[in-house]
């Protein structure tokens, strides 16, 4: 493919020494004392060797030695390795410097050298990855420290007993077997093409270390208050100690964004009262005459949690940021439900996110490009982004709160080698019927891994409790297309239950089971039907996806995308049309639309941008919700 590099890319790559994407990574709790470990690392690639080789036909099915974490244990740090790789781009990328695609049967080494005094008396050092995709073990000055499985949810190891004073060697060793097996992939494709991408492997989220006092706060979990006069707040942490919460006066961060941690204190200093508590108890905080979150303006209130009593080494504090809104699903007339804000009924115009930068795949080059794309979607009148199965670093979801874009966030797909001819060209035509097909059937959903169906559970939860705190969310989707799919109405009960406060849109495209709050629809070819008696929220989720190639900013040969632009003004007429139509479905009882696609991906050139980001491509202006 040819080489497009963002602006934003550039700019990393004429300074190699510079580290990238040096802002506090989880602006929901926001500590002090930190160390930033993104930069540059040393790599190698490696063939496993004994008992690691994959025993399954074509790696298509989980092992259970792989689950119980007991795989490539016998192998160890190479001694001489392969050069220098950037973190956190993944190796398939420009901007780690290698460009190199990870193969089922191989393993990816890093190691790098950090200084640190060592951890006080009685404190502990947490060693935090954003994302490690997909299996990653570590090891601490030759010490094992941990493991995880999971290529698109944070891991934390507690490694203070590991360290000491000076110069300290981390190592990490990486394992990837993509779409050749039954783990959580997304659109990433060892064999790219159409709507499938390059799969990306590694670490390709910041890592940090933090350190803590004996008992610190782990998690801050807040849940809406159904009546809209406040929140609930629970300080999950690993003891049941004192808690005192300072809630700060609302404030508009548009144009403000967090960098370091002392940067969000500043925002606001002016505190409305203070609260007192138990740690892992829920604390009601009442406001009277809340300023509620919305779009047109994303008030968010700043909290400080302070956790145990006495002197700062025994005590933990954070910095973090809440909202009063609420999502419902309200009854509008005779016609179906309604996606309710605040209580106010909306039409919601949104876009579809892939998430791919053209320099560095799953990873933004920089915290501007990720401002870049939700600020010039507000600009065009989109009021939300269905982030299309992949999960960003939080930083994303907290731009996403103080812009005002709300949020439908997808679950990772998995599962074997999806069906095209089933999940694709056969389901089309299924929506011309109105028939449901069950998805009973592991074969044809390509969910025939028990492992793999216990694991896309296990990570749907994960999912929701990492974000669900973050005033942008609106909805869950669960499943795409079908693609993965098994027990959609259990699931939904269990999301459900895990998550009463958000809305499910429990299969997004065809294969509805009937649960979940939405009759989700996609519609990019021959007639939009839909169940005129289904009383769910009637939405748009997938449409348009208009193909226009811009010379110069293209970097495959091949070409992708629904129907036909021949110029730009062919796109525009285009894309004015599609949206003119799907806005007309509000007298259908519909409520919103997703368009296809905020930018071009490699062969899909049906973008409003381009894939490097430099020209766009289609034009609009700012609506109202």
């Amino acid at each position: 493919m040819k080489q497009l590099w963002t602006t934003w890319g550039e700019k990393l790559r004429d300074n190699p020494e510079e580290v990238p994407l040096p802002e506090y990574p989880r602006p929901s709790l926001v500590r002090k004392r930190w160390l930033c470990l993104n930069g540059n690392w040393e790599y190698a690639v490696r063939k496993e060797t004994g008992s690691a080789k994959m025993q399954t036909a074509a790696g298509l099915e989980c092992r259970e030695e792989l689950q119980e974490q007991k795989t490539w244990e016998k192998d160890r740090l190479p001694q001489v390795m392969d050069g220098t790789i950037r973190v956190p781009f993944s190796p398939e990328c420009m901007l780690s410097g290698v460009m190199h695609q990870l193969l089922p049967g191989e393993l990816l080494w890093y190691r790098r050298s950090f200084d640190f005094s060592g951890p006080a008396n009685g404190r502990k050092v947490l060693l935090h990855f954003g994302a490690v995709d997909q299996s990653a073990k570590v090891w601490v000055n030759g010490h094992f420290a941990g493991s995880h499985i999971g290529g698109y949810l944070p891991f934390t190891l507690e490694i203070g007993g590991l360290l000491r004073s000076g110069e300290n060697e981390l190592a990490v060793c990486v394992r990837d077997d993509s779409d050749a097996s039954c783990h959580a992939r997304g659109k990433q494709k060892l064999r790219r093409g159409g709507m499938f991408y390059t799969a990306t492997s590694g670490i390709w989220q910041s890592v940090w270390l933090e350190e803590v006092p004996e008992h610190y706060i782990d998690r801050i979990e807040t849940r809406q208050e159904t009546d809209g006069s406040g929140v609930w707040i629970t300080v999950h942490a690993n003891g049941n100690l004192p808690v005192v919460l300072t809630i700060r006066k609302p404030a508009l961060w548009d144009a403000e964004y967090l960098r370091q941690p002392e940067d969000l204190e500043n925002l606001q200093k002016e505190a409305l009262f203070k609260i007192s508590g138990t740690a892992n108890e829920e604390i009601r905080v009442r406001i009277p005459q809340p300023e509620r979150w919305s779009p047109e303006k994303p008030w968010l209130y700043g909290l400080t949690v302070s956790l145990g009593e006495g002197k700062e080494e025994t005590a933990d504090a954070a910095e973090s940021y809440f909202a009063v809104r609420r999502f419902t699903a309200e009854k509008y007339g005779n016609g179906p439900k309604r996606l309710f804000l605040n209580h106010r009924e909306a039409f919601w115009r949104g876009v579809l996110d892939q998430g791919y930068w053209s320099d560095g795949l799953y990873t933004a080059p920089s915290d501007e490009a990720l401002i870049f794309d939700i600020a010039q979607m507000k600009k065009l009148g989109f009021h939300m982004i269905r982030k299309h199965l992949k999960i960003e670093p939080e930083r994303w979801y907290y731009h996403c709160d103080r812009l005002g874009m709300t949020v439908w966030q997808d679950m990772v797909c998995g599962g074997g080698p999806f069906r095209s001819w089933f999940v694709t060209y056969a389901a089309t035509l299924f929506q011309q019927f109105p028939r449901k097909i069950s998805d009973a059937h592991p074969y044809l959903f390509s969910r025939t891994s028990e492992e793999g169906r216990e694991e896309f559970e296990r990570e749907m939860v994960e999912t929701i409790l990492l974000l669900k705190n973050h005033p942008c969310i609106c909805s869950w989707v669960i499943f795409n297309e079908g693609w993965g799919q098994f027990e959609t109405k259990r699931l939904t009960a269990l999301a459900r239950k895990v998550d009463p406060e958000h809305l499910i849109d429990a299969a997004s495209g065809w294969f509805d089971q009937g649960c979940g709050d939405f009759q989700s629809i996609h519609h990019y070819y021959l007639r939009l039907n839909f169940d005129r008696k289904d009383e769910r929220i009637r939405v748009l989720s997938e449409f348009g996806g208009l193909p226009y190639a811009v010379p110069g900013h293209i970097c495959a040969d091949k070409s992708y995308g629904y129907g036909r632009a021949n110029t730009k003004k062919e796109l525009q007429e285009g894309y004015e049309r599609l949206v003119r139509e799907a806005g007309n479905l509000q007298k259908d009882g519909f409520c919103g639309y997703v368009y296809t696609q905020l930018s071009d991906v490699e062969e899909e050139i049906n973008g409003i941008f381009t894939f490097d980001r430099r020209v766009q491509k289609i034009e609009g202006k700012q609506q109202r919700c």
